[in-house]
């Protein structure tokens, strides 16, 4: 695979097509020459390890200004047959990339803030899903049954110190959605709870990109939680729903968990919420279960023209309520009106 660097730079050269999935091997190696084609303001950094003991990296995007940075957390792959996650994340990077130069409001949120992507968080259980057609839809990592039980792996979302054990799961070790044998049991959920966790108090936004069903989901999964910011989550992701939608026309779904989709515990999103990280989604790329997690790759390309629009509209509305004062979305739908209007003309 020729990565060798145009005008255009790495992310846009043919040799890599952001419109087909990839295998974990060639997304490694698109990290790293993306990191070397871009050095002054691209980093791999390698934050844990999985069961099986390969590395879990992630990209820090950001210019280096010398001070103490705010930041934005993105991660796709938690669950293995998600196949468009790990798609959005390489394309959100190389969104970011191809603009960051030229689009002011994005040179303006490089400088202040680092961009911290996982494009493969269950990097065991993605390569997995890619060994035939009988492991395609696996779901969990790749760590041993406990003892008395002859099924492997744990569900990663289900496995954060998010009210974990609480409501939607399984204690059934062969189930989709067991939660391991305890919190953050899983070598791939300690590493984000340990990273996220030790510098929590510069994280915005904490992204967590997943398929399928076309929804933001905002904290709490578990229905007897309301997050203090629960009304400006709401508002901001609806002004996201409205900027993926004027994409391509596809209606994204907001609200809570147990509101839109089915209660549950443990997953990151609440976690990073509960940690007092502000901004906290889960993203459902699509479909609408037509397809499901086997979205073909004809889909690619507008899934993340639409979910980048989305995503790019949360992390604006938090950048510039830190760093120009912005005001808290009111209530008030005139107000709203004006404010949504304003917040995706700033993201153009």
């Amino acid at each position: 695979m020729n990565f060798s660097r145009s005008y255009l730079g790495v992310c846009n050269r043919p040799e890599y097509n952001y419109d087909k999935y990839h295998p974990m091997s060639e997304i490694s190696e698109w990290m790293t020459q993306v990191a070397k084609a871009y050095p002054d303001i691209v980093t791999v950094m390698d934050y844990g390890k999985t069961y099986e003991l390969r590395t879990i990296s992630l990209l820090k995007i950001g210019a280096d200004t010398g001070a103490k940075k705010k930041a934005i957390w993105m991660d796709c792959g938690i669950h293995a047959r998600e196949w468009i996650a790990p798609a959005f994340c390489q394309y959100f990077v190389s969104r970011i990339l191809r603009t960051y130069k030229t689009d002011p409001k994005m040179g303006e949120m490089i400088r202040n803030m680092d961009f911290y992507v996982t494009p493969v968080l269950n990097m065991d259980g993605y390569i997995y899903s890619w060994k035939d057609n009988s492991t395609r839809l696996w779901r969990k990592n790749r760590s041993p049954e406990p003892a008395g039980c002859n099924c492997s792996g744990t569900d990663l979302n289900r496995n954060f110190d998010a009210n974990w054990g609480t409501i939607g799961v399984s204690f059934d070790c062969c189930h989709a959605t067991y939660c391991g044998r305890g919190a953050e049991s899983e070598p791939e959920t300690l590493a984000v709870s340990y990273f996220v966790g030790s510098r929590k108090e510069d994280f915005l936004c904490f992204l967590t990109i997943h398929s399928y069903g076309q929804l933001l989901l905002v904290p709490y999964g578990h229905p007897n939680f309301t997050a203090a910011n629960y009304k400006e989550l709401m508002e901001v992701g609806m002004g996201a729903a409205e900027a993926i939608k004027k994409v391509h026309g596809k209606v994204y779904r907001v609200g809570t968990s147990p509101d839109i989709l089915y209660p549950n515990s443990g997953s990151s999103r609440d976690w990073a919420r509960f940690q007092g990280i502000p901004y906290s989604y889960t993203f459902e790329l699509r479909d609408d279960g037509r397809y499901g997690f086997e979205l073909p790759e004809d889909q690619i390309r507008p899934t993340c023209e639409e979910a980048y629009d989305g995503a790019l509209h949360i992390i604006t509305y938090a950048h510039n309520k830190v760093f120009n004062g912005a005001v808290v979305a009111s209530t008030v739908p005139t107000i709203w009106t004006v404010l949504v209007a304003v917040a995706v003309a700033a993201t153009v």
